[in-house]
């Protein structure tokens, strides 16, 4: 099938951008890597009557370390996190999770606020987003405002965006001494949606977040003290039937899973 048509504007910056956006707000679209919104139109599952390329916008792209984060735009392509020392040495939740991402023709496209904004369940960066406490920036006509990670995920590929709003970057906390995280999913095949992925985050002093994803409308997050502590809770899960495995067999693959990805933790 074919795209159905649309006007198509590529802003050169973020204001341009928000202009666009905010006149036409629910009838238009971002364009970012279009690793998910492509297929959309070309299934005709989107049928946006503007389309709005970011892709001109340099100030949405790149990785910048701070003294209490980090944080990366927007536009930052999933392969420049792949490759990115300070990702890998920062925040080796993501360097861990990216090469999971789909195969290299997507990531190198894909992006991070793209990835995020679409809110797909069974996507990896959301999962990390939440258990690593970051915080998405939000700009619109009247300036920018910060939602937790815990905040911004609604439901399925629904999200704390409004009409007229654009996805600017993500912080994330720089991790404390103590520190150590862990990553994994089950997949049909490598590249494939995950059935059920695991992110875990945490330190002996303060505890575990562990997020599951693939198992819901979202990211499920669980906390405890102890490794013990949150594969007990595993049960409280309740996942979703899909194309891919019944309820019951989720739940299973997501006891086993977090099982070997807490292990690495130890």
């Amino acid at each position: 099938m074919k795209a159905p048509r649309f006007a198509y504007a590529r802003p050169a910056s973020v204001a341009e951008a928000l202009a666009l956006l905010d006149k036409h707000k629910d009838d238009a679209r971002v364009l970012a890597g279009g690793q998910s919104l492509v297929p959309m139109l070309n299934f005709r599952v989107a049928a946006p009557k503007v389309l709005v390329d970011i892709n001109r916008i340099s100030a949405l792209a790149g990785i910048k370390v701070t003294k209490s984060h980090v944080r990366i735009g927007a536009l930052t392509r999933h392969v420049e996190l792949e490759r990115s020392q300070e990702i890998a040495k920062h925040l080796p939740l993501l360097a861990s999770a990216v090469p999971h991402i789909a195969h290299p023709a997507v990531r190198n496209r894909g992006t991070l606020g793209g990835s995020c904004a679409l809110a797909d369940p069974a996507a990896e960066l959301p999962a990390c987003a939440l258990v690593l406490g970051a915080t998405f920036v939000l700009a619109g006509k009247k300036g920018e405002r910060r939602v937790a990670a815990e905040d911004f995920f609604k439901g399925l590929y629904s999200t704390a965006l409004k009409a007229g709003e654009l996805l600017v970057a993500a912080e994330f906390p720089l991790p404390k001494p103590g520190y150590a995280s862990a990553f994994g999913e089950l997949a049909r095949r490598h590249g494939d949606y995950a059935m059920v992925g695991v992110a875990a985050h945490g330190s002996k002093k303060d505890g575990l977040r562990v997020a599951f994803f693939g198992v819901g409308d979202r990211p499920e997050v669980l906390e405890a003290d102890t490794v013990q502590g949150v594969l007990s809770k595993v049960t409280d899960l309740e996942p979703r039937a899909d194309l891919h495995a019944s309820a019951a067999t989720k739940l299973h693959l997501a006891g086993v899973l977090a099982g070997r990805v807490l292990a690495q933790l130890a």
